[in-house]
């Protein structure tokens, strides 16, 4: 059987109340059992103060313990506080009668003590021994007046003592204390009322453990209901989330999660939206041309084919760009990082640009403040790839007679890469935007003067992947200037 997060928080609570219960029913009848035994113990501790007392004003009276060694009954009522000790009279049969026959039987043997008859009364019923069995008296010398040899090793002495001087010993048995039988009506009753308020507040406990457990796992309901629809494409969904707990935490992550995707299906069917967009122009460009020339409206000459080859290249390097931006979003999982020399490769492709500046009047200056070979633990091919688009770019868009400069230094355990040209700038609304897919500063330009507005998405791809950091700014030349910065 299947239970539900309901029905296991409402066990799991209950089972709770029902472990604390039982540990405090248990605790509390052991605390009531042993108070008992404190009580039966001190009680009878009392008895055999009085009955020590008794003894002693007995020896008092009589001068020594042979009356009271010749009259068994006499003990026995010392023994039962029913009469005062020195009193030399038969007690009343009325009250002696109460009590069990062995106690009743004329004297016989009276150094014999406790009678075998009682035990074996006591021990057939499965009682504790009483105080009054379990008491035996010798005189100084310590010959037993009452009791039994074998019970006097084991038993504990409390001496008699009259004016300093030693009469005699009263020595106890082992033995639990006997409660009253009051007391044991008394523990059961207790026993029995305490079992039945254990279980009403039982009962209570699952009155308020339900609605509890249903509270504690409406937010998990929420949740699962947010993470179905989530699941299904409904990224709008969110959960009420309240306080500052774990569970709270939780329900702002979905929420959190719940937004980025809506955030990623919006750029994802914007992305497919530009796509289509980017790839309709040329496409429809390549078409006209290709129909103007079926038609005969435009004559099959090289001038033709060249344009058409020419639609053809800028439509593959389209495709190329949009294949390096899906390769640089795989970031670091896709990269082949080892230990490289970032001075020599940006050395390498400045002076693979250096004749394409040259024939485009352009300037090219790199300055390398750094001495020696500067180390990165990076991939080589995708930090070419990231500088030779900027260099494009740079070439692309920076009017004639004006330059870039590059700049390769260190700061602030970074290693940092300038790159500054001059004019035309971007406007300081679209800096901001430059690293965006697809984005142009310039929306009239096509495709034969400008790219397809990838290459800088590419390039913070490509830093990002190494840890970096990529921006854009201002020049003082008037210009761009693309600062990076690579952990070092």
């Amino acid at each position: 059987m299947r239970l539900s997060i309901h029905t296991k928080v409402f066990l799991t609570l209950l089972l709770a109340c029902v472990v604390v219960l039982l540990g405090t029913q248990a605790f509390v009848q052991w605390s009531f059992q042993r108070g008992l035994v404190e009580l039966a113990d001190a009680r009878e501790q009392e008895r055999i103060e009085r009955i020590a007392e008794r003894l002693i004003d007995t020896y008092r009276h009589d001068g020594s313990w042979e009356p009271l060694a010749q009259d068994s009954r006499r003990w026995v009522m010392i023994l039962l506080d029913r009469q005062d000790s020195f009193a030399n009279r038969r007690p009343d049969d009325r009250r002696f009668l109460r009590h069990p026959p062995w106690l009743r039987d004329e004297p016989g043997s009276p150094g014999v003590w406790p009678p075998q008859e009682a035990l074996d009364h006591i021990q057939r019923r499965q009682r504790p021994i009483p105080l009054e069995l379990r008491l035996m008296l010798l005189d100084a010398s310590g010959a037993i007046l009452y009791g039994r040899p074998a019970l006097i090793a084991t038993s504990r002495p409390y001496p008699l003592q009259l004016d300093g001087q030693m009469i005699g010993t009263l020595a106890l048995m082992p033995g639990s204390p006997a409660p009253e039988m009051a007391e044991l009506r008394f523990h059961a009753s207790q026993g029995d009322r305490l079992w039945i308020i254990a279980l009403a507040m039982l009962l209570l406990a699952a009155a308020l453990a339900y609605p509890l457990s249903r509270r504690l796992v409406r937010p998990v309901r929420n949740f699962q209901h947010a993470a179905r629809r989530l699941a299904t494409g409904d990224f709008s969904a969110r959960v009420p989330t309240h306080g500052h707990d774990e569970i709270a935490r939780l329900g702002r992550d979905i929420n959190a999660l719940a937004t980025a995707l809506e955030h990623n299906e919006a750029a994802r069917r914007r992305w497919v939206a530009d796509i289509s967009h980017e790839l309709r122009t040329p496409i429809a460009l390549l078409r006209a041309e290709l129909e103007a020339l079926q038609d005969g409206v435009r004559p099959l000459e090289p001038s033709a084919l060249d344009t058409l080859h020419g639609d053809v290249m800028r439509l593959g390097r389209l495709v190329d760009d949009l294949y390096e931006l899906s390769i640089t979003d795989m970031g670091a999982l896709g990269y082949r990082l080892e230990e490289t020399d970032v001075a020599e490769i940006l050395s390498a492709d400045i002076d693979a640009f250096r004749r394409s500046f040259q024939e485009a009047g352009l300037a090219l200056d790199y300055h390398n403040t750094l001495p020696g070979p500067v180390l990165l633990h990076a991939d080589g091919q995708r930090l070419s790839q990231l500088f030779r688009n900027l260099l494009r770019n740079s070439r692309q868009y920076t009017d004639a007679g004006g330059g870039l400069s590059i700049q390769l230094s260190r700061t602030d355990h970074q290693l940092c890469i300038d790159f500054q040209d001059t004019a035309p700038g971007v406007p300081k609304d679209a800096l901001p935007h430059l690293f965006e897919r697809l984005y142009r500063v310039e929306d009239s330009r096509n495709r034969h003067s400008g790219g397809a507005g990838l290459g800088l998405a590419i390039a913070r791809n490509v830093v990002e992947a190494h840890g970096g950091t990529i921006s854009a700014d201002a020049a003082p030349g008037g210009g761009l200037w693309i600062r990076i910065l690579l952990p070092a």
